[in-house]
This record gives structure tokens, sequence and C-alpha cells, in this order.
């Protein structure tokens, strides 16, 4: 089976030994995606909705990348530093996934890489042959 790395061009990536997502033949898997804006920095910062539709869309670009979609993700997990957001972190899942419906988890966590991230998320898709 062969095995492809998509690079979100991170200068960590080499340093770390990570990729934005690896395609292992119709399986899909993206890394952690925290909510990093077009200049690098923290986006929204303070709008758990709003990083959550931008860890979304960064998702999305990697699936894109490997030859999926939002539609072929079969799994979530969605990691909260404030239990607070849960409801809107939901529904800002909940436009993207309302309908495709993947199995999702919720954890609340004592914090993440950035104090101003409040959403990080990983995706699991399966490419329908």
């Amino acid at each position: 089976m062969s095995r492809k790395n998509i690079s979100s061009a991170s200068p960590f990536e080499p340093i770390i030994g990570f990729s934005r997502a690896v395609r292992v033949g119709n399986r899909v898997l993206v890394g952690g995606t925290a909510p990093i804006g077009e200049d690098g920095k923290a986006f929204a910062v303070g709008d758990a909705a709003a990083q959550t539709r931008r860890v979304i869309e960064i998702a999305r670009i990697g699936l894109e990348d490997a030859g999926a979609s939002l539609a072929d993700v079969v799994r979530t997990r969605i990691f909260l530093t404030r239990r607070m957001d849960w409801e809107a972190v939901g529904r800002a899942h909940g436009e993207a996934f309302g309908e495709i419906r993947p199995a999702s988890t919720m954890v609340v966590t004592a914090g993440l890489i950035d104090p101003d991230w409040l959403v990080e998320i990983e995706f699991e898709a399966v490419i329908s042959e």
C-alpha cells in the first residue's frame, strides 16, 4: 500500500517529524489542526466558533491535497481548552458535518501549545472507492 505525506509547509514538520496529513490507501489521517491564520498567528483570539471554522478550513485543504473531502471524514476528535465553548464549537462543527455526521469525540484539556488556541481537531477520512 502506498503512502503519501501531505505537508502544511510548517517549519516544525522536519524538526518534530510530522505531516499535516498522511494518506495510506483510501485512508487519510489529518493531525491535530490548530486555528492558525494566514499570518501564522492564532486566528480569532477568544472566539471558539470562529477558530473551529478556521480549523475545519485548514483540514479541508489537507484532505483535498490527499484526494479526499470533508464528505469522506468518518471521525473527528475535538480538543477544547474551555468547557464553556462546547456548544459553540459543536454548532460550528455541525455547520460542516451536519449531514456527514462522523463519529466524534470532544475532550476538555488543560491547554494547547499556544494559549490563544481554544480548539484543536484531528480528522480521519476514508475515501469511497
